[in-house]
Order: C-alpha cells, then structure tokens, then sequence
C-alpha cells in the first residue's frame, strides 16, 4: 500500500501562482506514475498532469497546458505540481495519484493510489 499525503493548497489571487506538494510511502516511489487530477464542486474527477516511472515526459491536460509544471524528486519521495495565472476555474479539491504500471493515463480509475485532496481556491 501506498500511501499519498498533499499539501499547498489554500485561497489564492486571481492570476497568482500555488504550488502543491505530494508525499508518497514508498521506497520504490521512482517506479510509479504519478499524476494530479481535480474535481470541482458537482462535476467528476479530471486529470491535470501526470509523469510516467523512469521517464522525463510529462502530459497536461489542454486547461492547464503552458501554465502548469509537474515535477518529481525521487529522493524525496514527492511529486509537485506549479500552477500559474490562477483562474477561477482552477478552483477545485486537487488529488494526488499513483499507479505502478509505466503510465497509467488520464483516466482516474486507472489510478490505484489517492491522497486525500487539498482545496485550492481562487479569489478575485
């Protein structure tokens, strides 16, 4: 079992920068592809990034694609993810996931591992 801890969120200024954090329990933290999604209120779980195992490429769903940034420290075990030029639809619980497969996709049900979301709201 893996277990996945986020971090960072908050209320943030219309335009501004956040950046979340993602601490996984594993020691094999390399080998597993991980990914950040987000659910809004009333509407489903989306991907925003993700990053395979063993792997520089890095996929972005089109809303956030040129202002957001996934990256990955394997000695520490945490995946972070850099927003920039909030808007307000980026207003959402985010999710850190992980899976062992060398990608698991965009799919959130293809993911076996969750943190337990952290709130991100955007303020005019």
């Amino acid at each position: 079992q893996v277990q996945l801890a986020e971090s960072g969120g908050g209320l943030v200024q219309l335009g501004g920068s956040l950046t979340l954090s993602c601490a996984a329990s594993t020691r094999t933290f390399s080998t597993y592809t991980m990914a950040w999604f987000r659910q809004a209120p009333g509407k489903e779980r989306d991907f925003v990034a993700g990053m395979p195992w063993g792997d520089k490429n890095t996929f972005y769903a089109d809303s956030v694609k040129g202002r957001c940034t996934i990256s990955r420290d394997n000695a520490k075990n945490t995946v972070y993810l850099q927003i920039n030029s909030l808007k307000d639809d980026d207003t959402a619980v985010y999710y850190c996931a992980a899976d062992r497969s060398v990608w698991a996709g965009v799919r959130s049900r293809d993911y076996d591992y969750w943190g337990q979301g952290t709130q991100v709201t955007v303020s005019s």
